[in-house]
């Protein structure tokens, strides 16, 4: 009877660490953000990104990006070109914590995977990365990936 016990409580003791486990894993990146008051008021370090340029290459400049965990980023976007590009990099925005996106008189919060800046357009993307890892940009406009719009974004 003895043993019986012993192995469901351990059973029911590795349950209750895969459920630990899981509610640290899913409420990390909340609690990072909320739990650093601080970092929201500090400033967030400003990247300029071109989606294309007045001559019309097909190219983010620049295409590659290093950023830092747990830092404040305010991503200014830019289309002086004078077509559409989009700026779309899902696993990389699936590895940050977004507080909000700014387009004109919008804010936008929330999770955001991909964003379509038409010819002229602005927009800043005000984040905080969580996930270290390498990940794809591209622009999924026919022909434009193909073209060289791609590029990378380092996470440390």
């Amino acid at each position: 009877m003895t043993k019986v016990f012993l192995e469901m409580l351990q059973r029911i003791g590795f349950v209750i660490v895969i459920l630990l486990s899981l509610t640290v894993f899913i409420a990390t990146p909340v609690e990072a953000v909320s739990l650093s008051g601080d970092l929201l008021k500090q400033p967030p370090t400003e990247i300029k990104v071109s989606l294309g340029n007045s001559a019309n290459e097909l190219k983010y400049e620049p295409n590659h990006l290093e950023l830092v965990a747990g830092k404040r980023y305010k991503l200014k976007l830019t289309n002086p070109s004078n077509q559409k590009h989009y700026f779309t990099a899902k696993d990389f925005a699936d590895g940050i914590w977004t507080q909000k996106v700014e387009a004109g008189k919008v804010e936008v919060k929330g999770a955001i995977h991909e964003m379509e800046l038409k010819p002229g357009a602005e927009a800043e993307w005000v984040f905080v990365p969580l996930k270290p890892g390498k990940y794809g940009l591209h622009c999924p406009i026919p022909g434009h990936t193909e073209a060289g719009m791609t590029g990378d974004i380092v996470i440390q």
